[in-house]
């Protein structure tokens, strides 16, 4: 187990110093990321856009940073007994490598119907796998037998202000290693961690910027629900950006409320064209739900033009036998 810092339990939404020491503490957790500026994609665009590359995280997404805040923040005997989630892929390796590094069993919850590559990565960490059907009741019931038989911790995906405050730390970077002065930072929202953690570190480390979501149009319910005042729901999950499926939560909701002004939707056709722009122009993978914010900046140019603007690239786990493009 590394030198680390363990953390207090978070009862509200992180303020200002939570969100400096979750920082600190997570630094043997995680890599600092860098921010790719692309020439083709500002002239495309019009605007200058920032890419916070959370594909070359740890386990090749940004949720290794909420795992790590949330598991810091258990007290060594709850640790002891584990970690346990429900994922489709990109947060079950955050807990399951997590885990790993505290030298703790990980208990994973996962669809059947989950990514392979990400099936793949999880079991490589040592984790526990058990499935489930892809819906939200069938994760949740089969989640609970998971808890109530091995007394881990569980490690909500989203809804959980320890996770929000890990998340956050991605914007907090990007702000810290950008020069120029940002007019928006964008992530895309599926359950709403990264973008209600984004709205936090927006809000407390830069001087200007507004927080705004992108959400693919089948898949609408955070754009509904800052519509709406109340928490909305799909009736379908059908969507190319797998990690971007999921309902807001009561915690991420709330923030996401008052702190992010507008989200922007887009079809499939527009994420599948923004993943294969950032795959051929930046030569970088990404995976599809990391294109929606691009592909919104690209649907809506009146909206951006001029602008500098920061985007969170979630991540790069994609199978590369099953490409969209």
């Amino acid at each position: 187990m590394p030198n680390s810092i363990d953390l207090l339990p978070l009862w509200e939404a992180p303020n200002q110093a939570d969100l400096l020491l979750t920082h600190e503490a997570i630094q043997p957790f995680i890599h600092r990321t860098p921010v790719l500026e692309n020439a083709s994609l500002n002239a495309m665009s019009g605007a200058k856009l920032l890419f916070k590359c959370e594909n070359f995280q740890k386990i090749g997404a940004f949720k290794m940073r909420g795992a790590a805040s949330a598991a810091l923040r258990l007290s060594p005997p709850e640790r002891e007994k584990g970690l346990a989630t429900h994922s489709s892929g990109n947060h079950a390796q955050a807990v399951a490598l997590t885990a790993q590094i505290l030298g703790v069993p990980a208990y994973i919850v996962m669809p059947h119907d989950a990514p392979r590559v990400k099936v793949a990565a999880v079991e490589g960490y040592g984790a526990t796998i058990t499935y489930c059907e892809n819906t939200p009741q069938d994760r949740q019931r089969t989640l609970d037998a998971v808890v109530a038989k091995t007394g881990a911790a569980f490690i909500h995906p989203f809804n959980d202000y320890g996770v929000i405050a890990g998340q956050a730390t991605a914007a907090m970077e990007l702000i810290a290693d950008t020069k120029a002065v940002l007019d928006v930072v964008m992530a895309p929202v599926g359950g709403g961690g990264l973008l209600s953690g984004t709205a936090l570190a927006t809000r407390y480390f830069s001087l200007q910027a507004e927080t705004w979501g992108a959400e693919p149009r089948n898949v609408d319910d955070a754009a509904r629900s800052l519509a709406s005042g109340q928490i909305e729901s799909n009736v379908s999950n059908q969507t190319v950006a797998d990690g971007l499926r999921t309902n807001l939560g009561d915690k991420t909701f709330a923030i996401i409320h008052k702190r992010v002004p507008r989200i922007l939707v887009v079809s499939e056709r527009e994420i599948i064209a923004a993943m294969r722009h950032v795959w051929e122009r930046m030569k970088i993978i990404i995976e599809p739900s990391c294109a929606v914010p691009l592909a919104a900046v690209l649907r809506y140019p009146e909206l951006f033009a001029g602008k500098t603007v920061g985007i969170i690239l979630t991540g790069g786990n994609v199978d590369v036998d099953a490409l969209p493009f």
